[in-house]
């Protein structure tokens, strides 16, 4: 998918060139990832955010069928065909006691379970392509190389794989194209030219496993698929057809070879170099349509150069190199990391998935509510090229379905979905059609762009995705005629999803949340001199009060012994009142005895054996703001909160690794420490870091 440069974006916000005190290159380099052996679940990757490739110890995919994944690789199992259920259309959800009336939500319906399961499935993610060595027929397995090495080299987004094979050295480069679904490969061995080392490329078929991890489809159902070869002038494209899914790719090299297949009851082609050649360059392209025009090797590494080197002079940088800390360097590590891997996996057209390009989550598809853990941290780091690509559009695209979905339940405005594909269809399931704290992130997000960008262009490139928002928010309160104070649920599910979703009432996070976002829609409608709703401004200010029990907050209002309980578990959002969240702008101030107490709590009786990812960067800021330092950075450090060798964020057993929200999260902490907040400028880091270095960042909310 060709998109901007990220240099032309750069230049026009007039932020590429600019003079820098420290020296980005020496302090991302020094964390380039080495390895002598591939990971089990987790590749080095090339890309650029719509596109990644992931590649084992060799260089290329030659042992461990990691993932070739992009923005537009999607695909659709055939629709069942059983009676009275040919369509999507045909799909009823289920009916729900909602305040006095029944409402439909989209969930598995039990009458209707063939096509309840398609919808789940569908689409899915689909690994486009495995690229390795073939070494003549031989039985070789990783073990048996040699002198085996490998270095990601961050500032430029190469590879440089090595290793010896039968007593001769192999030497590899892998790059990505910053514009295009294009990588480029160089092999240098005396085994091509002897014809002992060759190039395959292999297609998988996609499954319907909720989870595809560490790698993504099958290579032994050759008879549902078919792939077809079209040779070229030094090139060839091969054509992969899934049921109605259909892409290409377009291989070019640079030196005489010959490519040939697929072999027999397979999907695998092998380019052989011809003889005498010791070194050969290609660039491959992946496309939804025919591609007639592939770069070339040279150009996909200039481009890559071009692209890294901007990426890193631009924005925030934090430098924690001249502390003598080892938990710094570690903070430091996953910083520098974290912003490669989210930059490659989450930077996309699209909201990325949660196991970004590297494998499947959920079929692949996107979590709206997680829409804030993964893009939040552009903004905070002063990426907006990154955050541009898909927000405010993505929004703007989900729409229809989100009016269509609210209309449909009764409701003004827009109600987002949860698990979502690229057509913003949501997913059935009772969690999904249940959860409402993704309503407030276009608040978020429109906020802290125009605490940058304060403009018109920047209210109305919002207002219209705000105003349907706020819409939805104040119709979705019900009017509580006992306590005279307008109620969020039931039936509904909080940020744990865990709890009794006909017994939850007034989540706190919630209750929190939807007052912040309701204020920043008044004031978005103030700065353009425009009239407010009054139903927004009347729901605001008769919220429900935040519960509160053994004088801390809890999740719901009336949950049973909340704090007595010493098994509470899943995420603790209420830490997020205080923390993500600025003190509210309107209606009551909140109690800091409470607020502490509650911080308290779930450091001391929380079941942290059951958070993971986010859970530990929101512990983190809700200590930062109660001016906890070094809390916080135990919270970052947490050994439950793990990133491996390469950065990656390891999801456990909730969820599979990597779970990237847990790297985005932990950058939107660190830039709160970097940058501080409204009332709290500037850096908060543990005394005794005075050598601590940071530029670029705006205080955050």
């Amino acid at each position: 998918m060709l998109l901007p440069s990220f240099t032309f974006l750069l230049a026009s916000l007039g932020v590429v060139g600019a003079a820098h005190d420290i020296n980005r290159c020496q302090v991302v380099r020094s964390f380039n990832p080495h390895r002598n052996a591939s990971s089990k679940t987790t590749p080095l990757q090339v890309g650029n955010g719509n596109f990644a490739f992931g590649v084992d110890v060799t260089g290329l995919q030659t042992f461990s069928p990691f993932a070739t994944m992009s923005t537009w690789g999607w695909h659709n199992f055939s629709l069942p065909t059983t009676p009275c259920q040919t369509s999507i259309d045909d799909f009823t959800g289920l009916d729900w006691w909602t305040h006095g009336r029944l409402v439909n939500y989209n969930q598995p319906n039990p009458a209707q379970s063939e096509i309840s399961n398609w919808l789940i499935q569908n689409p899915q993610r689909v690994n486009l392509g495995t690229i390795g060595f073939s070494f003549n027929g031989a039985d070789v397995t990783e073990e048996l190389l040699e002198s085996k090495s490998q270095t990601l080299d961050l500032w430029t987004g190469k590879i440089t794989s090595s290793f010896v094979h039968n007593g001769a050295a192999v030497e590899v480069e892998t790059w990505a194209d910053s514009s295009s679904d294009t990588i480029g490969i160089s092999v240098e061995s005396e085994l091509l030219s002897t014809e002992a080392l060759g190039i395959f490329f292999d297609f998988p078929l996609p499954t319907r496993n909720k989870f595809d991890a560490p790698f993504v489809g099958v290579f032994n159902a050759t008879d549902k698929h078919t792939t077809t070869l079209h040779p070229e002038e030094r090139g060839a494209t091969i054509r992969h057809d899934i049921d109605d899914t259909s892409y290409y790719v377009s291989i070019a090299w640079d030196s005489s070879a010959e490519i040939t297949g697929p072999d027999d009851d397979t999907h695998r082609y092998l380019l052989h170099p011809s003889k005498g050649s010791g070194r050969i360059e290609l660039s491959v392209t992946f496309s939804p349509t025919p591609n007639t025009c592939t770069s070339s090797f040279g150009d996909v590494t200039a481009a890559s150069e071009s692209w890294w080197e901007s990426f890193w002079e631009s924005g925030a940088f934090i430098d924690l190199s001249g502390v003598k800390s080892p938990n710094a360097t570690e903070l430091q590590r996953i910083t520098i990391l974290s912003q490669y891997l989210t930059a490659v996996n989450s930077a996309s057209s699209y909201p990325p998935q949660e196991s970004g390009l590297v494998n499947n989550g959920w079929y692949g598809k996107f979590h709206l509510e997680m829409v804030l853990w993964h893009l939040l941290q552009f903004a905070r780091w002063n990426q907006f090229p990154l955050l541009w690509r898909s927000l405010p559009n993505m929004y703007s695209q989900y729409l229809s379905s989100s009016i269509d979905r609210a209309n449909s339940q009764g409701y003004d405005g827009v109600r987002w979905g949860k698990m979502t594909d690229p057509a913003g269809r949501s997913a059935p399931g009772e969690i999904n059609s249940l959860l409402i704290w993704q309503q407030p992130h276009p608040m978020y997000f429109a906020e802290l762009e125009y605490r940058s960008f304060p403009n018109e262009t920047t209210l109305k490139s919002w207002d219209g995705i705000l105003s349907p928002t706020a819409d939805f928010m104040a119709s979705y309160a019900f009017f509580n005629e006992s306590t005279q104070r307008y109620d969020l649920g039931p039936p509904m599910y909080p940020a744990s999803e865990n709890t009794n979703p006909n017994a939850t009432i007034n989540p706190a996070f919630e209750l929190a949340y939807w007052r912040f976002g309701l204020d920043v829609a008044i004031s978005w409608k103030q700065r353009q001199n425009l009239a407010v709703p009054e139903k927004w401004v009347e729901v605001r200010d008769n919220l429900a009060p935040l519960p509160v029990t053994d004088d801390a907050y809890a999740v719901y209002e009336g949950i049973p012994d909340m704090w007595r309980n010493t098994t509470v578990q899943d995420h603790p959002a209420m830490s997020a009142i205080f923390g993500l969240l600025p003190p509210p702008s309107s209606g009551p101030s909140l109690n800091m005895t409470v607020v502490s107490n509650t911080a308290d709590k779930i450091r001391d009786l929380w079941d942290l054996e059951d958070c993971w990812g986010w859970d530990f960067p929101m512990l983190a800021m809700n200590s930062l703001r109660l001016g906890d330092v070094d809390q916080a950075v135990a919270y970052l450090l947490h050994p439950l909160f793990e990133f491996d060798d390469a950065g990656y964020p390891v999801g456990g057993s909730r969820v599979p690794t990597p779970y990237f929200p847990g790297s985005s999260s932990f950058l939107l902490a660190m830039a709160m420490m970097a940058g501080g907040w409204d009332g709290e400028p500037g850096v908060h880091f543990p005394e005794g870091w005075e050598d601590v270095r940071v530029e670029g960042f705006v205080p955050g909310l």
